[in-house]
């Protein structure tokens, strides 16, 4: 009996997740708009009050899916970044070679095209996106520039648009497997993308050492 007690309650604890997973692959097959929560409930295998009694909303229950994604394929980053105590010039190469890997999950992108398609319907999506995603991956990293700034190992400007010149073309990649598949002969390599990325940026803002005179 206590053993079926047991199974019971991890089986519990586990639905959350489960109704999370669920509904990220409706997301990433209907889109937002198309998505009822009672597929959500039939593919993550529970009844739809059952769904209620976690997620109220199917808005509630996409802020989860953005958490999950985050914690999946973008925690390890910001984690990285926090405790990294080396030059930024060491930093950056790290952070798109980790970007490359973990954008590489594929329901990570489809939901970003999901937001840029219907946030002008539901102007909600993007603001959770921005809220969970944009503000702490940027802020981090314009953290982190304006410190090499205060280092004057990187040079003087707007830290916010150099963290944007930073992860952009990270971003447009992933966009572009997205939208146009892998089979295009354009298709970038992420990791390529990343390490070649990572030169050109850290040529472009590292403050080059004046010559000793003699």
């Amino acid at each position: 009996m206590t053993e079926i007690k047991l199974k019971w309650s991890r089986r519990k604890q586990e639905r959350p997740a489960e109704i999370i997973s669920a509904a990220m692959d409706e997301f990433v097959e209907k889109g937002f708009a198309a998505t009822k929560l009672t597929d959500v409930a039939k593919r993550a295998g529970v009844a739809k009050g059952t769904l209620f009694r976690y997620f109220e909303t199917k808005e509630q229950l996409f802020h989860a899916v953005v958490k999950h994604a985050l914690t999946a394929n973008l925690s390890a980053i910001e984690q990285a970044a926090v405790v990294f105590d080396g030059s930024l010039s060491e930093l950056i190469p790290m952070l798109l070679n980790r970007a490359a890997g973990r954008m590489g999950d594929s329901r990570f992108p489809a939901i970003l095209r999901m937001v840029l398609s219907e946030s002008r319907a539901f102007p909600n999506l993007a603001r959770i996106w921005h809220d969970e995603v944009i503000a702490r991956m940027l802020g981090k990293l314009s953290d982190l520039i304006k410190a090499a700034q205060a280092r004057e190992e990187v040079s003087v400007g707007d830290p916010n648009l150099l963290a944007i010149s930073i992860m952009g073309p990270m971003i447009m990649a992933l966009l572009f497997h997205e939208v146009f598949g892998s089979q295009s002969p354009y298709a970038p390599n992420l990791e390529k993308l990343a390490a070649q990325h990572a030169d050109i940026i850290l040529k472009g803002i590292t403050v080059k050492e004046s010559p000793q005179e003699v």
